[in-house]
């Protein structure tokens, strides 16, 4: 498992993060991004979603969340400033939400993730998950296809 550098530790995002999380939004998912308002309703269902920041020094420098029901759950968001990326913070990120999928003992972990992003596709691989579709057109206002992705409880 690949850990991000010691400085940066994951903690709960809050409200105060959304500023933050929103610039990061703009850098790495334009124009499909997600609205504050969207981040603040996920935020405020606290018992199905488990949203996580990477924090370096005071600077979130990632973000990541997780929505998890009785039957599955869905890695919804991950996104690690573009400075950062390749030093193991996305892997950290993803590995503390399986994690709380499976203390929250979730059968199976789905996403969706852009087909044109091969990094993460190759990360999710690396964390057991296989390709199971695909959903043309899902981000929007892009029109760029989703591959639809699962993995069972170990």
């Amino acid at each position: 498992m690949t850990r991000p550098r010691p400085a940066t530790r994951l903690r709960p995002m809050v409200l105060a993060d959304l500023p933050r999380v929103m610039e990061l939004e703009e850098e790495l998912f334009a124009p499909d991004t997600w609205t504050a308002a969207m981040y603040r309703d996920e935020l405020a269902q606290t018992a199905t979603r488990h949203y996580l920041v990477a924090d370096d020094g005071g600077a979130v420098v990632g973000y990541a969340g997780l929505i998890a029901y009785d039957d599955e759950a869905h890695v919804a968001t991950i996104g690690v400033a573009a400075a950062r990326q390749g030093e193991g913070v996305g892997a950290a990120l993803l590995d503390a939400l399986l994690a709380e999928a499976d203390r929250r003992r979730s059968p199976v972990v789905l996403l969706e993730v852009r087909a044109d992003n091969e990094v993460a596709q190759g990360l999710y691989r690396r964390r057991g998950f296989a390709e199971v579709g695909r959903r043309p057109r899902y981000y929007q206002p892009s029109g760029t296809d989703a591959v639809v992705m699962k993995r069972g409880r170990p």
